[in-house]
């Protein structure tokens, strides 16, 4: 089996302009999301794509493959689905392609491993990781994707709402959606030539379109906490957590 992870960023972030090279400890955002893919034992190749030239620029500098996308991509995703293209692969459904986005600072080896894992045990097109929330600020928090899943791991729905509710059960147990996500190669081809919808618009949760053509996402939970960097309050926080994370330790 063939398995590649992309890393897709860009600078124009509506919310955060620039952040792939915001300095954290030192290094850039996106290098550590690089880095720490790279330690996922069983990847076969790890590589950026961006529609920046500064991106490029800096990842190429520090050794990483960087792959050029188009710069009109609605989403992470759609930049994913180029870049296979573009990287020359010629992958099968015997492969997989793990998408890590380009601000999802605190993944760990142990988490795409677990998502390696579970495509491998069950074949699913699509398969998510989702991280427990623990701070009751998270659950409330627009930037914060939740996602609600069956007792069997099928996705429900996402929403930058908090759901499920506390107001009948204060402490529900909550998961945020991650960017950390397995595709098998011949779903991230239909996904591309699906038309957008209007759940994934109103929310702005690519994923939403998967669910809303009628396609199954398998959720893969864990219990420890991440951040997707989405404001600069998220990168102080990430970098206090990049501190105590013996990971880190590893490359930098």
């Amino acid at each position: 089996m063939r398995t590649v992870c992309v890393i897709p960023a860009r600078m124009g972030s509506s919310r955060y302009p620039g952040k792939p090279l915001e300095p954290m400890l030192g290094l850039a955002l996106v290098l550590h999301v690089w880095h720490r893919c790279r330690l996922t034992p069983g990847l076969d190749r790890v590589v950026v794509a961006t529609c920046d030239e500064e991106i490029r620029a800096a990842c190429t500098a520090a050794g990483a493959e960087v792959v050029m996308t188009a710069d009109s991509h609605p989403g992470c995703v759609d930049r994913t689905v180029e870049a296979i293209d573009n990287m020359g692969e010629s992958l099968g459904d015997g492969d997989f392609v793990l998408m890590v986005q380009g601000d999802e600072v605190m993944v760990s080896p142990e988490m795409n491993a677990a998502i390696l894992e579970a495509y491998r045990a069950t074949g699913d097109a699509v398969v998510n990781l989702a991280t427990r929330i623990l701070n009751p600020a998270d659950h409330d928090d627009p930037n914060c994707v939740k996602v609600c899943s069956a007792p069997d791991g099928r996705a429900l729905f996402f929403s930058r709402s908090p759901i499920p509710s506390r107001v009948r059960q204060p402490d529900v147990a909550a998961y945020q959606q991650t960017g950390v996500i397995g595709f098998k190669p011949s779903f991230l081809r239909t996904f591309g030539a699906l038309s957008r919808t209007p759940l994934e618009i109103a929310e702005g949760i690519d994923m939403l379109r998967t669910l809303e053509h009628g396609y199954p996402i398998r959720i893969v939970r864990s219990e420890t906490p991440t951040i997707g960097v989405d404001t600069p309050a998220d990168l102080e926080r990430g970098e206090e957590m990049l501190r105590a994370d013996p990971v880190t330790a590893r490359y930098l």
